[in-house]
């Protein structure tokens, strides 16, 4: 078998990538939904791997895996390599998961990812009225992610919340010390959030980037009563294109409270701080930005070694992407907690997408489904209406 195409298109926001082989085989891969610019990123790809055997799915990611980089830049490459297994599962009339190891577990985990419910104001009440639709939300989700702080509107809503200048702008541009009241503010909306789940729903927070170090201590230190799941990219994280494992280290040293970093670290070598130093005590690399399927894999067993338990990332990989994280969670160790579910967006993307369990996520849990490669294909011509000028070949 040989690749003899590689294509790309916009649906809806999504990047979907389309291999096709010689032999009629189609693999079917996606990158996160805000990424309508990474078109041309993936099509640099294809003089690489055309002519290769998709089914040696190392020996073509070898020759173009070198060629990325920290989120948004390796999402090309790690769309690629989803449809690579995808094919290679077809071929073999497997499920991916059977390609990777097999299954450890038949239901994966997932916790709330892109299941929000809009919020007007960021006060206690605010966080309190959100999580208790959250809670009751028809997945019963076991755990439940919320922004906070830096990776909220905070900054700009709470006059003084920091010492900083206030920026508006995309990707969490602020960064800075916390004034007594700002810190103050986020530890009563945590307060608030906890009283509605209990003990019944974990909680997690997404908290950055932006907290220097003495903040991120003194927050950690001052939730470890309310046993939070995890404090999420404190310093770093979305599209921050480097580690810093060794600050991560000085909090994670200073407090009982989990400190978890990841999504927009790319390949498994700049993963290698964060476990050896045991710097974050859980990663959550992201299938569609960390390299693929298999480097996501090998990252969550390395880290299982040191201890590390793994919350994969995933909220914007769309529904190929949601495919793409269960088949590859059902083989991960036990040191999977559980992975950001993503859903359709728009809503149409149920209508395009076929073989997906209905509902999919029952008790927080999907259960993990047999059918060869990823398990969906996409509609070509239920898909067909939503492409986008240029792309109209896509399916042919």
């Amino acid at each position: 078998m040989q690749i003899t195409d590689l294509k790309c298109a916009i649906i809806g926001q999504h990047p979907v990538v389309r291999i096709v082989t010689d032999e009629g085989i189609v693999g079917w891969g996606q990158a996160e939904w805000p990424k309508p610019y990474l078109k041309p990123h993936v099509l640099f790809y294809k003089p690489f791997i055309v002519g290769e055997d998709p089914t040696n799915v190392e020996r073509v990611m070898l020759k173009i895996r070198r060629l990325g980089s920290f989120k948004p830049w390796g999402a090309a490459v790690s769309a690629i390599e989803m449809a690579l297994w995808d094919i290679a599962g077809k071929a073999s009339g497997l499920p991916v998961y059977k390609l990777l190891g097999g299954k450890v577990r038949d239901r994966v985990r997932v916790y709330n990812g892109a299941v929000r419910f809009p919020m007007t104001g960021y006060t206690p009440d605010d966080f309190a009225a959100n999580m208790a639709l959250m809670k009751a939300s028809p997945e019963k989700f076991s755990i439940i992610k919320q922004g906070i702080g830096f990776h909220s509107p905070m900054p700009l809503r709470l006059p003084d919340f920091t010492y900083s200048d206030v920026r508006e702008g995309q990707f969490y541009p602020n960064r800075g010390p916390l004034t007594e009241r700002g810190l103050k503010h986020v530890i009563a909306c945590v307060e608030a959030m906890k009283a509605v789940l209990g003990d019944e729903v974990g909680l997690a927070l997404d908290c950055g980037p932006g907290w220097t170090v003495p903040d991120a201590i003194r927050l950690a230190r001052a939730l470890e009563p309310l046993n939070v799941m995890w404090l999420e990219d404190l310093i770093t994280g979305d599209y921050t294109p480097y580690v810093l494992a060794q600050l991560y280290s000085e909090v994670t040293r200073a407090t009982a409270t989990p400190i978890h970093t990841g999504e927009q670290i790319y390949l498994r070598h700049n993963f290698v701080d964060l476990i050896e130093k045991q710097a974050v005590r859980i990663i959550g690399p992201d299938p569609a930005d960390v390299g693929g399927l298999a480097e996501l894999k090998w990252i969550a067993e390395y880290a299982d070694l040191h201890g590390i338990l793994i919350a994969p990332h995933g909220i914007a990989d769309g529904l190929i992407g949601l495919a793409a994280l269960v088949q590859v969670c059902a083989t991960l160790p036990h040191n999977y907690i559980a992975f950001e579910y993503p859903t359709g967006r728009p809503e149409w993307w149920y209508d395009i997408v076929e073989s997906l369990p209905n509902p999919i996520v029952v008790d927080s849990h999907i259960e993990v489904w047999d059918r060869p490669g990823l398990g969906v294909e996409l509609n070509p011509e239920k898909a067909r209406p939503y492409l986008q000028p240029g792309d109209e070949d896509f399916f042919d």
